[in-house]
């Protein structure tokens, strides 16, 4: 599991502690709200992740204590805004500890979950977009018969394409095209029946 990153390769968590630190919904809106928004400030993060801003302030400090924030600095009077320190992060679901593993897997359900809310609010809101948005959007599926091996490869050549791409437009919006908007692009790969015995 993944989340896009711009700088460098994405921070690997690996820990239980740290992968339970991000299982929580506003942290993660947090984290999702300073990506595409930048630097603010826990008022200003309040307004977008629909939180008050002492919820804010505690769980930025929180994510500042497991090394995903930190002050930005430069703002005028008490205003303290906060930015990430990372543009990304990876985990694995596989993991000898038992903890850890059940840790890993709370935090894929919480952002794939996530994931798939924005999705169905598109599908809701959709008419409300330019034509061009609707005709350009699309939902596909493909079966493919593949190794472990092979959907590797498969998946990590996409990610490397996609972040090649697009990396400079998330910190830089003067990289941005004039109509451009923020596009979530999932790439799900999974097998879809049972193992055999052999394999």
């Amino acid at each position: 599991m993944g989340v896009d990153h711009v700088d460098g390769e994405p921070r690997d968590i690996s820990d239980a502690r740290t992968l339970r630190a991000l299982t929580h919904p506003t942290r993660i809106a947090l984290i999702e709200a300073l990506l595409l928004e930048g630097p603010m400030t826990a008022t200003e993060a309040a307004e977008r992740v629909g939180e008050s801003p002492s919820s804010c302030s505690f769980h930025l400090r929180q994510l500042a204590r497991y090394g995903f924030v930190e002050e930005a600095g430069g703002g005028p009077g008490r205003r303290r805004p906060w930015k990430l320190t990372t543009f990304g992060m990876s985990w694995s679901s596989v993991h000898e500890d038992p903890g850890t593993e059940v840790a890993a897997d709370a935090l894929s359900r919480l952002i794939t979950g996530r994931q798939l809310d924005r999705h169905r609010t598109w599908l809701g809101t959709r008419r409300s977009y330019p034509r061009s948005w609707r005709q350009a959007a699309t939902d596909s599926e493909h079966i493919v018969w593949m190794t472990p091996a092979e959907l590797r490869v498969l998946l990590s050549s996409l990610n490397d394409e996609l972040v090649g791409l697009h990396r400079d437009r998330l910190t830089d919006a003067t990289q941005r095209p004039e109509g451009a908007l923020p596009v979530e692009l999932l790439i799900l790969g999974y097998p879809i029946a049972p193992p055999s015995s052999g394999s």
